[in-house]
Order: structure tokens, then C-alpha cells, then sequence
């Protein structure tokens, strides 16, 4: 993969010309040229199948699809027989029209003969058999040559089959484009050699010579190898876990400890109680030791969420180097679990064991030993479950357990489509957050419960509250810190967007003394949606901004609806603007017909931590780019904060300055804002499944690529509906795509400088090239996106770190 920087072409004045007059390479005539080579893994119309293995499944479904057409496939079910997906049905079927007329077959279905012959065609490893078939594609009219009207069509189609309709629209610019560069003495047409100019010219690599003997002994010593010793594999998985995760280890330890600790000197205390022990035996000091956990567990489950507490020990101490706050939501749902362990545990100990004993037991005995802390020997079960512990336990049980289902990830992201319409209701993120204030309700009848304590009488002995106080305190605190802070620091909506993909762009005024970090993230409350939600996103503005900016896709029920209520006041997009999905709205400060929007923050997030590292990874799925783009933005403006302070210096003292570079200028300490800029590379992936997507940050990308000379950011946008690179569907969208690219210095596809891949990245690769380029480094890998694509990323950074010399901390988002 090459660096942005690289893949700036010059001008076609100076490529295509040495194109034009380069011999044309015959694959079936010269020897295996690089050129050749890579022909050879292009223009493929059929992927992960060759002709032989192929064959039988495509025989297969031609006998299912035929039965009622007498053992004729029609057009239409061909693209379904040969194995393309519905996206390619218009793709397929012109491929059957190509492969008819070469043949002179009359009407639009074919026997099996006749499709084992297309097959043979289509699955053909000769490049010279696949260009000949893409060529018939284009050529309709079977005259040798390809008129601009043809190309206009394949263009069209190619782009459909992509799912890249902005290019589909300017479909008639783009074949132009191509008649100028292929048919310079305007011929009107153009001809085979022609195409395959374009196809045959080999790429770069970015590994040669030394760097590719390293390559292969990377990959070599990155292949999996098993310890034939179990004692052994078992000690070498034990260290790799404890190295990657003894952040996690010793806090998770800890934490089970204390509550072994507890439950043990509960168990022990009540089982050296002669009366209750006398009475309900190991039943009571299981429930006793249970409770005593419950009460660790409750306090410290508001902890995790005291997100203003977190983000000061973060930003202001060194306790991140030891205590992995990034997971506090993760710990936070770990104690959820293990308080619906110990209310289970106390609850069934209590309700079918204690309570069962005391009513069976002796009169007499009851009489002597419980009646002071029960009363009378009671004569039914009932008695037990009406009084105060009983009510405030069942009530605090069923409210818990409405929290805890509804906050599931099922039910949080609404991923259970068969309920029935009334269920629905319960699903989605407001289910979640109304669900979750019923916290409240739970600790005020907790604290109830507890002064009705079973068997203990002391108030010194009723010890829930000297748990509580401390985070129940900070707990409040916080939130009278949010309502006071976003009152008094009212925020003015400066600009509305509305982007292709159903994402929404907020660009606010900055609130006085408002500091933040780049891949920070804030809470926005808008009360024509919801007076009491408060939602988080990440910053996509960078800190040295004069304002600040949210990009919000709409993935729920709240952000749908203000999308509905900002889209109303905005202009439609004028006419004719190439047909970009966009509404803006740029209004003066005090506009009425803004919604008023609320902002608290900012809040610590696991990207803020990048400058920690020379090098990093960023890498962002769909709309989690967001806090990637103000890291880069960040980088953007510490690079123009040095440019402009080297200008300074060397117009004052008449020289420049010499021996640095834009990443780690010379200068005294504490002058210039990127003091404390020490970041030297960034690798920045962004992976999206639209072509609408790349206009969410179009302005930003260009900025980067145009000031970063020096290669320090190393930008790649990934298009997943772009079929992979060789695929014949995509074939015309490359070539397209180079052209423009040399002639205007601009992508077709993201619209950007920065030039885009096709299909998903090779993630293997991606760490195994940074390995390469830094060796016995550190870097930041730091992920924002889908959680499918967690679990690969961590594995390879931890893969790496074991087996090479550079090491990869991998980070996640996690709100």
C-alpha cells in the first residue's frame, strides 16, 4: 500500500503520453514480466472458484433452476447459476449477452452444454481469454471497436454493480475522460490494445529488495507453530495472556479477592453465631456472606460511570499507566453480573431455606433463640414475604432484572426483529436509559432493607450505608455537575449538515474554558427530541478549533429524530450540485429556528491517549472515524503551528532552521503550540461500506494531504462495495479511477486527494508493514467501530507484539 503522498500521480500530459508510445505486452507472447503477472490476478469474473472445482456447483444449480423451463436457463437466473450475487445481476446479464453473440445464439436461454462453455470462458486463467470477453462486453455492435457511448454504458453499469452512484451520474464526464486519454487523435473510438495498456501496467510494491528478504522472514516467523509439550503451551499462553492484559489481571484479582474476603468473614461471623446458625444452619451465613458482597458490589458499580472522576485521574495523574480505565464500562457490566449472582444466592437461601426452618422450627427452641429478632413463631410463609425485608427485596429483585434485560446488547441495539409490535416498544436505547434511572428507586429501597436488617439490632452493625455514602455522593455530585456545567455554558449551533448516509454534522460554538483532547468525546442533549436523554459522541473538531463539531449517524430511534427536527430548518441542496446529498444551514449566532442543543464534557476516551506514542494506527469503521478525524485534524494543525513558527524564526533571524523537520522541530521549551507534539507517523484506515461516506470528512482529508509533505499522516480509504482489485465488476472502475487520479489529482471514489482501495483491507498486511517500517517500536493501535472487528485487530497487535520487535497496544472506543 503507498503512502498519499504517493499516490499523488503527475499530470496526464506526462504519464499517458509514455503510455500511448510503450509497446503493447501480448501475455501469450512474452515471457512472465511483472506487467504480465499481475494481468493474470486481474479481469476475473468468477472469485474463489477455478474452472474444475467450480464446475460442479454451477452444474448443480443449473439442474435446480431448470426443472420447469425443460432444461433451459433463461438470462435472468444466470447471474444466480454461475454464483454472483444479486448486486450483479445487470453485470451478469451483459456478460451472457457478450458470450451469446460471440457465439451467434439465438434467443435467451442456453442448454448445460452451452453453459459449460461459458464457464469455460468466464473461469479461462489466460488474461488474453478474460480481456477478450470484457472487451465483447463493452463492443455491442461487434465491430472491433469501443465508441464513447459504449463506454458510457459500461461505466454506468460497472458503477451499479458497485454501488458507487455518484459516479453512475457522471457516468457521460468520466467516458469522456476516457476517449481523451485513449483516442488522442480523436478517432472516435477506441480498440483492444488499448484496454489493455491500461490493465498491463504493474504496480508498485512497497517492499523491495531488503525490505521484501525481511518480509518473508517476518512472515515466516509470524506462522502459527504448536508446542508439542502441553505443559509448556499451556506456561507460553498463560505469559502472552498476562502480558497483554495485566492491567486487567491484578484490578479483577483485587476486586474478586476483597469480595472472597467479605464472604468469608461474613460466612465465618454468622456461623459462629449461636442462635441463627443453631436454628438455619449453613443456609444463613451463605445469605449473610451474599448480602455482604451485594454491598461492596453496589457501591462500586457507580464508580465505572462516574465518568467526570475518571477523566481527572486520567488527564491529571498516573494511575492510567496501572488501572485500565478504558474498560470501565466493561467493569461496570462484570460487578452488574456479579450482583445478579449474589441476589440470587441470597435470595434462594433465604427464601427457601432460612424462612422453611423458622417456620418447621421447635416452639420451644424458636422461642428461645429467634423470637427476638422475628417475633412471634409466625405460622405461614406469608409472613416472612409481607414484611418490609420481604417487599423491598422482591421490589428491588424484579427492578434490577428489568435494568439488567433491557440493557442487554439484544435489546439495547434492537437486534431482535421478530418481537411483536408492542415488545418493540421495550427494545432500543430509550428502553435502556428510562430503564436505568430506575437505579434510584433500587438504592433508596436498599437502604430501607437495610435498616430492617434480619438479626442484627446495632446500627454500628448495619453497614450498607458506610458503603454507599462515598459513591452514591460522588455519583450526585457528578450529576449536578453535568446540569450546572451545561446551563451555564450554553453552546450556539454555528452549522447544520446533512450528509449522504443519514449522518448529521452539529459544528457549535466553543463554550469559554471548554479544553479538550483530541479523541474526547461529550454528551448532547437536545430537548425538542428528549428534555432528559443525554447522548455521547466523539469530537470530531480538534482542540486548536474555534469551535466545535459532533457527526452523528442515525442509528436509534433519538438520533433519527433529530436528524428530522435540524433537517427541517436547513436549505435543500441547490440544484445541480453533482448530486450530493447534502443540506447546509449557515445561519447567524442566534438564530430561533435552531433547536437549543445542551453539551457536557469532555469526557476521557482511549484515542486521547495517542500522543503517548510516536507512531500509531487509527482505524475507523463507518462513523466511528469520528475521533480518528480530530486526531488527524490535530496532527494537521500541530504541523501548521510548526510551519508557521519556523517561518517566524527564520524571518527573524534571517536564517532557517536547520537539522529539523516539521514532526520534531528544535525549538525552547514551552514555545509554539506543538510543544508536545512528539507523533512522527500516523496510519490512518478508514472502512466504510458507502461512497456517500467519504463527504463526512472530505474537507478534512484534502487539508491533510495537502500539507502533509513530510508523509507523516498515511491516509487509506477502504470502499467495501467496490468489488476486490482483479474482479472484472471493478476492473473498468480502476482504470477510471488512475485516470482521474493523474489528470485532476482527485478520487473518484471518496471524492478526496487521497486515493481509495476496494474491498475490506488485508489486516495481516496493514501490522505486518508497519512491523517492517518500525522495528523495536511501540505503537498505538487504536480501533473505533463494529465490535465483529475487535476480537482481529487485538489479536494481530498481540500476535505481533510476541513474535517481532515492534510492539502494538491495541485500544477500543467503548462509550
Amino acid at each position: 500500500m503507498l503512502r498519499h503522498g504517493s499516490d499523488r500521480c503527475p499530470k496526464s500530459s506526462s504519464v499517458w503520453p509514455r503510455f500511448r508510445n510503450d509497446p503493447i505486452i501480448r501475455v501469450g507472447l512474452i515471457g512472465p514480466s511483472p506487467a504480465a503477472t499481475h494481468a493474470l490476478k486481474g479481469l476475473k469474473f468468477i472469485s474463489k472458484t477455478d474452472g474444475g472445482a467450480g464446475w460442479a456447483a454451477v452444474e448443480r444449480r443449473f439442474d435446480d433452476l431448470t426443472p420447469s423451463t425443460n432444461g433451459f436457463l433463461p438470462r435472468s437466473l444466470f447471474c444466480e447459476c454461475i454464483g454472483m450475487n444479486k448486486e450483479s445481476k445487470e453485470f451478469a446479464g451483459e456478460l451472457f449477452d457478450a458470450l451469446v453473440r460471440r457465439r451467434n445464439i439465438t434467443g435467451d436461454s442456453i442448454n448445460k452444454a452451452q453453459l459449460k462453455e461459458f464457464w469455460d470462458q468466464i473461469s479461462d486463467q489466460s488474461f488474453d481469454s478474460r480481456l477478450q470477453t470484457f472487451f465483447d462486453m463493452v463492443d455491442k455492435d461487434e465491430d472491433g471497436r469501443i465508441t464513447e457511448e459504449e463506454v458510457r454504458e459500461i461505466i454506468s453499469l460497472s458503477a451499479s454493480a458497485n454501488k458507487l452512484s455518484n459516479i453512475q451520474k457522471q457516468a457521460d464526464e468520466y467516458a469522456a475522460l476516457i476517449m481523451e486519454e485513449l483516442d488522442p487523435e480523436n478517432h472516435g473510438y477506441i480498440m483492444i490494445e488499448n484496454l489493455e495498456m491500461l490493465l498491463l501496467q504493474a504496480p508498485n510494491h512497497s517492499t523491495r529488495g531488503e525490505s521484501r528478504n525481511l518480509s518473508q522472514m517476518l512472515s515466516q516467523k509470524l506462522k502459527p507453530t504448536m508446542e508439542n509439550n502441553p505443559l509448556r503451551r499451556w506456561y507460553g499462553e498463560l505469559k502472552y495472556l498476562l502480558q497483554d492484559n495485566w492491567q486487567r489481571v491484578w484490578v479483577m484479582a483485587l476486586w474478586i479477592g476483597v469480595m472472597l474476603g467479605l464472604f468469608a468473614y461474613k460466612f465465618v461471623e454468622y456461623r459462629n453465631r449461636d442462635d441463627a446458625y443453631e436454628v438455619m444452619g449453613h443456609c444463613v451465613c451463605m445469605a449473610k456472606g451474599a448480602a455482604e458482597t451485594l454491598k461492596l458490589n453496589m457501591a462500586l458499580i457507580l464508580l465505572p460511570v462516574c465518568r467526570n472522576t475518571i477523566t481527572w485521574l486520567r488527564n491529571k495523574t498516573r494511575l492510567g499507566v496501572a488501572v485500565p480505565f478504558d474498560d470501565n464500562l466493561n467493569f461496570h457490566k462484570v460487578i452488574a453480573v456479579a450482583i445478579a449472582i449474589g441476589v440470587g444466592i441470597h435470595a434462594i437461601y433465604h427464601l427457601a431455606c432460612d424462612f422453611p426452618r423458622l417456620l418447621d422450627e421447635n416452639p420451644e427452641k424458636y422461642e428461645n433463640l429467634m423470637e427476638q429478632y422475628f417475633g412471634e413463631q409466625p405460622s405461614s410463609y406469608w409472613h416472612f414475604v409481607k414484611g418490609v425485608e420481604g417487599v423491598t427485596g422482591i421490589i428491588m429483585v424484579v427492578l434490577m432484572a428489568i435494568a439488567f434485560t433491557l440493557a442487554s446488547p439484544w435489546l439495547r441495539r434492537s437486534k431482535l426483529n421478530n418481537l411483536p409490535k408492542p415488545l418493540k416498544k421495550l427494545t432500543g436505547f430509550n428502553a435502556f436509559w428510562y430503564s436505568h434511572h430506575l437505579f434510584v428507586i433500587v438504592y433508596s429501597l436498599l437502604i430501607v432493607h437495610s435498616i430492617k436488617l434480619y438479626l442484627t439490632h446495632k446500627w454500628y452493625k448495619k453497614t450498607t450505608w458506610m458503603y454507599l455514602a462515598v459513591p452514591i455522593t460522588l455519583y450526585a455530585g457528578e450529576r449536578l455537575i453535568r446540569a450546572f456545567r451545561s446551563s451555564i455554558k450554553p453552546v450556539k449551533i454555528l452549522k447544520v449538515a446533512v450528509y449522504p448516509g443519514n449522518v448529521l454534522a452539529l459544528h457549535m460554538s466553543k463554550p469559554q474554558g471548554f479544553k479538550y483532547k483530541s479523541g474526547q468525546y461529550m454528551f448532547v442533549n437536545c430537548a425538542a427530541v428528549s428534555p432528559f436523554e443525554w447522548h455521547p459522541f466523539s469530537i470530531t473538531s480538534a482542540p486548536g478549533d474555534d469551535h466545535l463539531s459532533v457527526h452523528i449517524r442515525t442509528l436509534g430511534d433519538w438520533t433519527r429524530q433529530l436528524k428530522t427536527v435540524f433537517s427541517e430548518v436547513c436549505q435543500p441542496p441547490p440544484t445541480g450540485k453533482s448530486g450530493l446529498l447534502r443540506a447546509d444551514c449557515l445561519q447567524g449566532e442566534n438564530n430561533p429556528n435552531f433547536p437549543k442543543v445542551l453539551i457536557d464534557g469532555p469526557y476521557g476516551a482511549p484515542a486521547q491517549d495517542y500522543k503517548k506514542y510516536e507512531v500509531v494506527l487509527l482505524v475507523g469503521l463507518g462513523i466511528g472515524a469520528t475521533p480518528m478525524i480530530s486526531i488527524v485534524k490535530d496532527i494537521v494543525n500541530n504541523m501548521k503551528a510548526m510551519e508557521e513558527e519556523e517561518n517566524a524564526l527564520e524571518n527573524g533571524n534571517g536564517t532557517a532552521a536547520t537539522n529539523s523537520s516539521p514532526i520534531t522541530p528544535k525549538r525552547k521549551s514551552g514555545s509554539g503550540s506543538g510543544n508536545n507534539f512528539t507523533t512522527r507517523r500516523a496510519y490512518f484506515y478508514w472502512v466504510t461500506r458507502e461512497q456517500g461516506s467519504f463527504d463526512w470528512f472530505k474537507g478534512v482529508m484534502n487539508e491533510a494531504a495537502e500539507l502533509d509533505q513530510e508523509g507523516v499522516i498515511e491516509m487509506h480509504n477502504y470502499c467495501t462495495s467496490v468489488y476486490e482489485e482483479g474482479d472484472a465488476r471493478s476492473a473498468l472502475i480502476t482504470m477510471l479511477q488512475s485516470l482521474n487520479h493523474a489528470k485532476n489529482g482527485v478520487d473518484i471514489v471518496s471524492g478526496t486527494r487521497v486515493k481509495s482501495h476496494f474491498a475490506k483491507p488485508n489486516w495481516r498486511n496493514v501490522y505486518k508493514r508497519i512491523a517492517l517500517s518500525h522495528t523495536n517500536s511501540r505503537v498505538g493501535v487504536f480501533y473505533c467501530g463494529a465490535p465483529a472487528l475487535t476480537k482481529e485487530l487485538r489479536q494481530l497487535a498481540s500476535d505481533f507484539s510476541h513474535k517481532t520487535s515492534t510492539k502494538f497496544d491495541f485500544h477500543k472506543e467503548n462509550f
